[in-house]
Order: structure tokens, then C-alpha cells, then sequence
């Protein structure tokens, strides 16, 4: 692997060009886990500081990934990062106004938790050493983001799992659907779609399992990502 990104150049216009995409999409993602936190405090008012405390830290992840594109001289494509997130945006949005807790929790706390991890854990070998450090401090926090996810689920279970069903059969697919649109670029960085495909599956039905979810359960609501959108 270090072979790999002795031969990458952070410099050449084609990595740039795809990284200006690619690092759009990770600020927006943190953009959009900042706001999605903020709401659930809302929702949410018992467990109201712990949610803040989670948007404060994807604030302070935006930022070092912000520090990212500017160390390699990039501007970051924010329209076109903005669209990317579009879909889960409005089924967030959606969800939030109708005061579906489980549904935003699912959308927010795993399946966008479960994208980050996996692009970043995929991302941090073929990094340059600027963003690699950054994405390794990031990457360990994200996680205790989806354990509150996990959490609180696991507890809601019962009452939960007919509405967890319907929220994966609505968003999952759309992964699929950015995981396809972002190939090329990751590709470009040296990030294999493969690899990331894999990386989320494995995450997500850890998740899955770690609620309440069957091994044939999770088999099942994975096949949902399966699905055209």
C-alpha cells in the first residue's frame, strides 16, 4: 500500500479535479451531520446534550477536512456535493417534520455514519500525509456517533423494528445510487468502489446486528441496497 501512494500525485490535475468532489462530499457530509444532530436534539430532548455534543464534534470535522482541500490548493465542488446528499436530505427532512425519530436516527446515525466510516477507513491508505492524519482523528470519533444510534435503537427495539424496515427499504438504495455516482473520482484517489461497497455492508449489518436485527434479518434489509432507487 505505501508502494501505491508513493506513485499517486496529489498535485496532477486529474487527482485534483476528482478530489475537489470527493472532498466536497466529505465537508457536506459533516455539514449535513451537524444540522441532522441539531434537529434530533429537538427531537430528542432527554438525550439533548449527548446529540450536541455529537454536532459540535462533525462542526470540528467539516473544519480539519475543509484544512484538507486547502493544503492540496483545492476548491471543494459544494453544488455538486450538495446534490449528492440531496436524497437522504429531503427523506431527513421529511421524516424530521413529521416527527419520525427512528427514521432519522436510521438515515443519520447509521446509514450516513456507516458511509463516513467506510470511505474513510478505505480513504486513510491512499491519503496524502496531511489528510491521512486528519481522517485517522475524524474516523474514531465517528464511531461512538453510530453507538449512540445503536444505542438507542437497541432500546426502542420492539416498538421500532416495523419502522426501521421501512426507513432501509427508503434509503438504502440511494447509497447505492452515490456509491455508483462517486466511483470514477474514488476510483481517481485510488479508493476502490469494491472495497467501499464492502466497507458499508460490513458496518451496516454489524449496526444491524448490534440493535436487535437476525443474520437473515440483515441479509435481507441488505438486499434493499440492491434495489434502483
Amino acid at each position: 500500500m505505501q508502494q501505491l501512494v508513493e506513485k499517486i500525485d496529489f498535485q496532477s490535475e486529474k487527482y485534483k479535479d476528482a478530489y475537489s468532489r470527493i472532498n466536497a462530499i466529505v465537508i457536506e457530509g459533516e455539514q449535513e451531520a451537524h444540522d441532522n444532530y441539531i434537529q434530533l436534539a429537538e427531537l430528542l430532548p432527554e438525550s439533548k446534550e449527548d446529540l450536541i455534543r455529537l454536532s459540535k464534534m462533525e462542526n470540528r470535522h467539516k473544519k480539519g477536512f475543509e484544512a484538507c482541500g486547502r493544503n492540496l490548493q483545492v476548491t471543494p465542488d459544494m453544488q455538486f456535493a450538495q446534490e449528492f446528499f440531496s436524497g437522504l436530505h429531503q427523506n431527513f427532512q421529511t421524516a424530521a417534520a413529521a416527527g419520525k425519530v427512528v427514521t432519522c436516527l436510521l438515515i443519520q446515525a447509521l446509514i450516513i455514519e456507516c458511509f463516513a466510516i467506510a470511505a474513510y477507513n478505505i480513504y486513510i491508505p491512499v491519503a496524502d500525509d496531511f489528510a491521512r492524519k486528519i481522517t485517522e482523528g475524524v474516523v474514531k470519533e465517528e464511531y461512538s456517533h453510530l453507538n449512540f444510534g445503536e444505542v438507542w435503537l437497541q432500546k426502542h427495539f420492539a416498538e421500532s423494528k416495523a419502522e426501521i424496515e421501512t426507513a432501509n427499504r427508503q434509503n438504502l438504495p440511494l447509497v447505492w445510487k452515490m456509491l455508483n455516482q462517486v466511483a470514477d473520482d474514488a476510483q481517481v484517489l485510488a479508493m476502490e468502489k469494491e472495497a467501499l461497497v464492502e466497507d458499508f455492508m460490513i458496518q451496516y449489518g454489524e449496526a444491524l446486528s448490534n440493535i436487535g436485527f437476525t443474520t437473515r434479518d440483515i441479509m435481507r434489509l441488505s438486499a434493499y441496497g440492491l434495489m434502483p432507487v
